[in-house]
């Protein structure tokens, strides 16, 4: 292992948890050892800020940027904490940049340092000055190279083209497990993007109508999953067969009532698997308006089946703002390939965009409601990621 090392930035929020600070930086540092599993590293302490030694650093900090509760990961070069050291790598660094102006910026943690903050930044900028060999300026406000030095035990330096966002948000496993109601579109993978991020463990529950719905639907949706894990530590998978349902929701049933009255079933489906599993809550991607289950009175309908809280992150978001999530966090792509899923194959022509509560119970009750959703559990299949 070299001098390069990297530095782990914590999202702001969890400096903010008093008390209970200690857990979540706790449990942050476990995730980040998990997901560098099989890379030779150290993760070391400097005074409040973490660092890893990685023997491949460019595919460690593609690993660390992916672990909620990471605001971003530096890039940067460890010298000895003496002045003329941080002199030279600070002017190799802006060499190496080549800009028209530059600046200097100094942490000075260690108060044992000759120097304060100011002081070394005036006098390592001064520095750079003297060796650049003309053609560089300083520039408070808006540099093209800014340089950072940390000084602790040791000393760090990096300038702005060495950092790297990362996805921020809170460590995962913190705030409890969801159940999210995944489909092969867009909105569902990133509902759960969004929930993982704020610390909740994600397990999935995807609805298959076979023969309807092809196996290369199915292996869609266990790539969104499987995208999604490169984000958490492992998620479950539960694949339910809907078939039987639907058919018989269509047998029994008025055409229009379908749609709402297969939302109350997946419901139902999501909260006793959330039973049997220990999970805490049902997610899932729906966004006021933005079809005709998704309504005010429609999510009313359907959240009358739930026995636990209901969480829709994607609620008042606009679709253009889910699509840049999605490409951003890369289930974009696998989301639009054209296999039909269960919400799509047996659509109405007309649809119901405002069911009243006490009618749809009334539709259902010609329905085994029970044996219905006994039966699709039971045969459930299960795959993990």
């Amino acid at each position: 292992m070299n001098n390069k090392l990297i530095l782990v930035k914590y999202a702001s929020e969890i400096f903010l948890k008093g008390l209970n600070r200690g857990k979540f930086e706790r449990r942050l540092k476990e995730n980040i050892e998990k997901k560098l599993a099989g890379l030779q590293f150290e993760f070391v302490t400097d005074q409040g800020r973490g660092f890893i030694k990685a023997e491949d650093i460019d595919a460690a900090v593609e690993r660390v940027r992916k672990v909620f509760g990471v605001a971003e990961v530096c890039i940067v070069t460890e010298v000895e904490r003496d002045l003329t050291a941080i002199k030279e790598e600070a002017l190799r660094k802006v060499k190496e940049a080549n800009p028209k102006t530059f600046k200097i910026e100094t942490n000075r943690a260690n108060k044992k340092f000759q120097l304060n903050s100011i002081e070394t930044s005036r006098d390592v900028g001064g520095y750079v000055l003297h060796h650049f060999g003309g053609g560089l300026e300083v520039d408070v406000k808006n540099p093209e190279c800014l340089v950072n030095i940390e000084i602790r035990e040791k000393a760090y330096v990096f300038t702005s083209k060495d950092k790297i966002k990362g996805v921020g948000g809170l460590p995962y496993g913190m705030n409890g497990s969801t159940m999210l109601m995944l489909s092969g579109g867009i909105d569902s993978p990133v509902a759960g993007y969004l929930m993982a991020r704020r610390g909740v463990e994600l397990n999935c529950v995807y609805y298959h109508s076979h023969p309807y719905t092809s196996e290369r639907a199915k292996d869609k949706v266990k790539e969104l999953a499987k995208i999604l894990s490169n984000y958490t530590e492992r998620v479950n998978l539960y694949i339910v067969p809907f078939t039987e349902i639907q058919l018989d929701i269509m047998e029994k049933c008025r055409q229009d009532e379908l749609t709402i009255l297969m939302r109350r079933f997946m419901m139902r489906c999501a909260c006793v698997l959330a039973e049997k599993y220990g999970v805490q809550s049902i997610s899932s991607g729906e966004s006021i308006g933005q079809v005709a289950s998704q309504t005010m009175e429609g999510l009313i309908v359907s959240t009358d089946c739930a026995d636990r809280p209901v969480f829709r992150p994607l609620i008042a978001m606009d679709k253009g703002d889910i699509m840049d999530i999605a490409k951003e966090i890369g289930t974009y792509e696998t989301s639009i390939l054209p296999y039909e899923d269960c919400c799509t194959i047996f659509v109405p022509k007309h649809p119901k965009t405002k069911p009243q509560l006490d009618a749809m119970r009334k539709a259902e009750s010609v329905l085994d409601v029970d044996a219905m959703v006994e039966k699709a559990i039971n045969e459930t299949e299960l795959v993990v990621f």
